[in-house]
């Protein structure tokens, strides 16, 4: 369908149906959630501008975050994967020292790529690790491989001192993942929903989260622009709140997420102002499609002056922040005024 005539669910009436007791919690978690920053804000800024890992938890310590999101090869020369295991630790130390909480990321499954990311994860002491299929192929050869990789996670992480999560990365849909998850049965693994990498494998925002959300512990937040491309969707991501994506209805869902505490536990504040990703699934594709190959996510550094484009992207990643506080104190002061 184009995407311009999409129906988006009113996130305020479906505050208004909610029980009294939901309303109560919706508001006490939107007030809390645990929001991280992501190095991806800063994916210019770690590329050119000389920014590490350790000056991202210095901005989620200084705005007040709860974690911090690190890809093992954010912040160039002084990326987790460069660094030596004494490295590692000392950059975990000092994550801890300032009372946050350390996730890392990785943008493969491969046996090599992920036992990697395990190495590194656990010298740091993180507590999670994220990572996604990059495979060129058919999509049940790209399903089967990426179960076979997820089955290691038991030996690569034996005391189970990780949580482990699959993000929808722009070319598997809702219900591929959900078999990955199912297949491979492991409890410590589950799934990272990002607001808009659906898109690009020709699914809504709101019904792919539905269908992913009982499996969904974190999450990736930021906002798109939707583009028709080539009978499929691509995204342009955009400032938050200028896009496309029903933001304050998706957290409103993902917030409900959990009876007695919180299922979503890490919110990745993901800001990609000026981000492109092409369609990679479409409304009239194969029974089995195939997945061109394609590089980690990256941004164009574009045509302005280099210093003028850093200062831009640090400015939108505060942004970033204001605005979805002030999402979250909305959706927080719509619960709370309903009756009780």
């Amino acid at each position: 369908m184009p995407w311009d005539t999409a129906p988006f669910a009113d996130w305020r009436a479906r505050i208004a149906q909610l029980p009294a007791h939901s309303r109560t919690r919706l508001a006490a978690r939107a007030r809390s959630a645990p929001l991280f920053a992501h190095a991806y804000a800063f994916h210019l800024n770690m590329r050119f501008g000389g920014m590490t890992p350790l000056h991202l938890a210095e901005f989620a310590r200084k705005q007040r975050l709860f974690g911090v999101k690190v890809h093992v090869e954010d912040g160039e020369g002084a990326n987790l994967a460069r660094m030596a295991d004494a490295a590692l630790r000392a950059y975990g130390t000092a994550v801890s020292d300032l009372g946050l909480e350390l996730h890392v990321e990785t943008s493969t499954t491969d046996a090599a790529g992920l036992a990697d990311a395990v190495r590194i994860a656990l010298a740091t002491g993180a507590t999670s690790l994220r990572c996604y299929p990059r495979y060129e192929g058919r999509v049940s050869d790209i399903v089967a491989w990426t179960i076979a990789d997820l089955r290691r996670l038991t030996a690569l992480d034996p005391e189970g001192k990780l949580r482990f999560t699959l993000e929808q990365h722009e070319d598997l849909k809702s219900d591929e993942l959900i078999d990955i998850l199912e297949a491979v049965a492991n409890p410590r693994l589950s799934l990272l929903f990002d607001f808009g990498n659906m898109i690009n494998a020709y699914e809504m925002p709101l019904p792919a989260l539905d269908a992913q959300s009982p499996h969904v512990t974190e999450v990736h937040v930021k906002d798109c622009l939707v583009m028709p491309d080539r009978g499929g969707w691509a995204h342009l991501a955009c400032q938050s709140g200028g896009g496309h994506l029903p933001m304050q209805a998706m957290f409103v869902d993902l917030l409900l997420l959990g009876d007695d505490r919180p299922q979503v536990l890490a919110f990745g504040l993901e800001e990609e102002e000026g981000y492109f990703a092409p369609a990679l699934r479409f409304a009239a594709e194969e029974a089995d499609p195939f997945i061109p190959a394609r590089s980690a996510s990256f941004t164009d550094i574009g045509t302005s002056q280099l210093a003028e484009r850093l200062q831009r992207e640090v400015h939108a990643a505060h942004r970033q922040v204001e605005t979805v506080r002030a999402m979250l104190d909305e959706i927080a002061t719509e619960a709370e005024r309903m009756p009780q």
